[in-house]
This record gives structure tokens, sequence and C-alpha cells, in this order.
């Protein structure tokens, strides 16, 4: 038996949580408030990095993928992987986080499946404005995937320290995509 994927529409919010036949009063909006507002959790940040990036793309028309070997297809047909780490979190710290990220190959895979990886670091270091929905308190690390398997072949993590040893393009938020094209042209 094979049971075919469900192809999951995008939603407003509006929609209404049911009981059999009848509408409830609570919605969509009411969960993801409830659910995602917590936008330094690492979990919800990688997400929210990921949705930048596309929307520098101009790739958020379809819903995220969460399964795929990689987060976003451009409309050229470039595959990106996209990394997120932050100075702060939104528990308690007795110092800033170690910025570092996971660019291991998936147990599944035995090769990196993007064509390019773009590594955001939420770098703001003052909680009380702290805001991830401001692109300036972001950086964007860019690095061929090529670049990776040479240089990195079987590692697992990365710091920030030895990533800006492999000289990314560092990208502002309405860069990204030019970056990108230019390397995948170079590369």
């Amino acid at each position: 038996m094979t049971l075919k994927a469900i192809q999951s529409s995008r939603k407003t919010g509006n929609e209404p949580f049911q009981l059999a036949d009848k509408n409830l009063s609570i919605n969509l909006l009411a969960f993801w408030q409830w659910s995602s507002s917590d936008l330094l959790s690492n979990a919800l940040r990688g997400i929210l990095a990921e949705f930048i990036v596309a929307s520098d793309l101009g790739c958020t028309d379809n819903i995220r993928q969460q399964w795929d070997a990689y987060d976003i297809k451009t409309l050229e047909g470039i595959k990106v992987e996209v990394k997120s780490s932050a100075y702060l979190q939104s528990w308690d710290q007795d110092k800033f986080s170690d910025i570092k990220f996971d660019i291991g190959v998936k147990e599944t895979q035995k090769v990196r499946q993007a064509d390019v990886y773009v590594f955001c670091v939420l770098a703001h270091k003052d909680k009380t404005s702290v805001n991830p929905l401001d692109m300036s308190q972001w950086k964007f690390y860019v690095l061929s995937t090529q670049t990776l398997n040479e240089k990195v072949p079987t590692q697992k993590k990365i710091a920030l320290s030895s990533l800006l040893k492999l000289k990314p393009v560092e990208a502002r938020y309405g860069e990204i995509k030019m970056v990108i094209a230019q390397l995948c042209r170079m590369g």
C-alpha cells in the first residue's frame, strides 16, 4: 500500500477549529500566536531565518517544505540551505551563546544536497532591544556548498570563526539573491 503525500494549502489564519461540523471560537491565527510568538527560540528562529532568506529570494509564494533535502529552491533552480544562530536566547543567560551551525550531511543522504548555504546570524547583543523582525540586526554569510565540501567535507558543525576563515560573502537583507547568483555563476 502506498499513501501519497498530502498537499498542504496556504492558510490565512482565519480557518476555525471545529468540533465535528461546528466551528469553535478559536482559529488558526490564535494557534500561531500561541505557538510561534517566541521568535528567539532556536527552532522557530531557524524557520524565521528560512522565511527571511526566502523573502529576499522572492520565494515565499509556496509553503515551506519541512522534509526536503534543502530549504529553498529559487526560481532559477538554485538549491539553498539556510542555517541560523544567535547570541541572545529568550531564556536567562550567563553569557552570549556561541555562534555555531550544523553543516553535517543528513543521515539519509551521502552528500550535501544544496548548491549554496546562507548562514544567518541574529547578531544583536542587547536583550532590551533585540528584534528578530529587524533585518538590520541580522548578518548573512553566503558560501557555496562546493567550498564546504572541499574544505570541511566530513565536518558536522562549524563555528562562526571557522566559517569566516572559509571567506563567505557577507550580505545584508536585500543583497542575498544577488550574492547567491554571483556565487553560482562563478561556481
